[in-house]
């Protein structure tokens, strides 16, 4: 089983930004033929790393910093009043954890919304291959959430369970549901259970300024966001 002083990693050439226009972006790897367990994946977390199936990945910029790691101690978290309307509004949810696969259900609802919401993306157009590799591959103690209404599936989150968290790493909603805002709404059930399992953390991915798409994730607070190696509290924009 390799371990962080036995891992290799690669850069990519420089490549168009996916988040900031006008920008060149490279990205660090671990190298793909690494064994990596839920020990070793979580001190890559700590260490600012995203899982993307079975790819662990970092920005690797030169002449930017613009991609900052952050993530939500669980334990000081309280919701301000807008998050507790959107509790409120979707208690006729039921939500339940189920061990990360492929379903036609979940492509189905995935491909919708990459359609109708990211179609200026470079997920799209999406392809049962790409929901696999993107969330199914690699998979290591990793769950989707389920969250229906009336039976009927509305949005699906992938999620990590790590030492000291839980990693939020995607969701999707059904479009025409915008107005219950499920992708906070799977970020809030994401604390509750963090806290239920006594984890320390929620970690977001990466938060950009500039980025509008990125902004929701400094409404949680109290964020952390990892800089010249270091976690510390991160003030509210």
């Amino acid at each position: 089983m390799s371990n962080l002083r036995t891992l290799v990693f690669f850069a990519t050439p420089p490549h168009d930004c996916s988040y900031l226009p006008d920008r060149e972006a490279t990205t660090m790897f671990v190298d793909p033929r690494a064994r990596v367990d839920k020990k070793l994946y979580s001190q890559l977390t700590s260490l600012g790393f995203r899982r993307s199936g079975s790819h662990y990945y970092r920005p690797h910029c030169d002449q930017c910093n613009a991609c900052v790691p952050v993530r939500l101690r669980v334990k000081d978290f309280f919701a301000d009043r807008s998050q507790k309307r959107i509790l409120k509004k979707n208690r006729d949810l039921q939500c339940a954890l189920v061990p990360a696969a492929f379903n036609e259900q979940y492509y189905s609802l995935y491909a919708d919304y990459i359609r109708q919401r990211h179609s200026d993306g470079d997920m799209y157009p999406p392809s049962r291959e790409q929901f696999t590799s993107f969330l199914v591959d690699g998979a290591t103690d990793s769950w989707f959430l389920e969250i229906r209404l009336n039976k009927e599936l509305a949005a699906l989150a992938a999620i990590d369970v790590l030492d000291d968290g839980l990693s939020a790493i995607y969701t999707v909603f059904k479009p025409e549901l915008e107005h219950r805002s499920l992708g906070t709404y799977a970020i809030l059930w994401q604390i509750e259970e963090a806290a239920r399992r006594g984890l320390s953390h929620l970690y977001l991915g990466y938060w950009i300024k500039e980025c509008r798409k990125m902004n929701y994730k400094t409404r949680f607070q109290p964020i952390e966001k990892l800089q010249n190696g270091h976690w510390q509290t991160m003030s509210p924009n």
